[in-house]
């Protein structure tokens, strides 16, 4: 039986503030009676949370078109140009640091990308996404910091896990996106394949939501 908001208040409220960090609030999603073997029974769904994940991410831009860049600087989004490519990808550290970021494309750069670093990106899931469309900067700001990504790891893992807040987001925020990313996932497989659901906090013991 789904845990009710009161529940979910108090055991976010029993385990918050217990850190010298911000911990955050995650969800853990487990599956039954569903054949992870087959690819296209895994998980690769994006969701945009409505409250938020209650932190700014970081957010570069890989941009070689002027006006994509200024609109880029006005947003404070970090920019990697064209140019830039090769050298970056050379760079060790500044490729680890790139780990820290959401990170976007203009299109027709994600070869070259996916050239130069997807060996080092793509496996940690850190390819950027291509701008598609007509490019609203503060849009593709405020909607990745909303956007999660909910991935199968493999086969044999019959479980996913996914940020859902942070410890000092109003339960009723962290409630909502919950139910928004229970309802995407069951959209997707359906409710009869989800064996449990658990809510933890980055360093407490979990709590049973299903």
């Amino acid at each position: 039986m789904a845990q009710d908001l009161e529940s979910l208040t108090k055991f976010l409220g029993e385990n918050r503030g217990k850190r010298k960090f911000k911990q955050s609030v995650e969800l853990a999603i487990n599956f039954k009676n569903i054949d992870l073997a087959k690819q296209d029974n895994r998980l690769n769904l994006e969701v945009l949370l409505p409250n938020g994940k209650g932190r700014v991410r970081k957010i570069g831009i890989f941009a070689g078109d002027k006006n994509m860049i200024a609109e880029a600087e006005r947003n404070g989004i970090e920019i990697i140009r064209d140019t830039e490519i090769q050298s970056t990808a050379a760079d060790s550290q500044r490729m680890t640091a790139l780990l820290q970021y959401e990170l976007v494309a203009q299109p027709n750069l994600m070869p070259v990308i996916a050239k130069s670093m997807g060996q080092f990106l793509g496996p940690r899931n850190k390819m950027p996404k291509p701008l598609l469309g007509n490019v609203n900067m503060e849009g593709i700001v405020s909607d990745l910091n909303r956007r999660i990504v909910i991935r199968s790891k493999g086969k044999n893992l019959p479980t996913v896990h996914c940020i859902v807040g942070n410890e000092d987001m109003e339960p009723e925020k962290i409630y909502g996106n919950i139910q928004e990313v229970l309802g995407a996932v069951n959209k997707r497989i359906g409710p009869n394949h989800i064996k449990s659901v658990y809510v933890k906090l980055t360093m407490s013991h979990p709590m049973r939501y299903i």
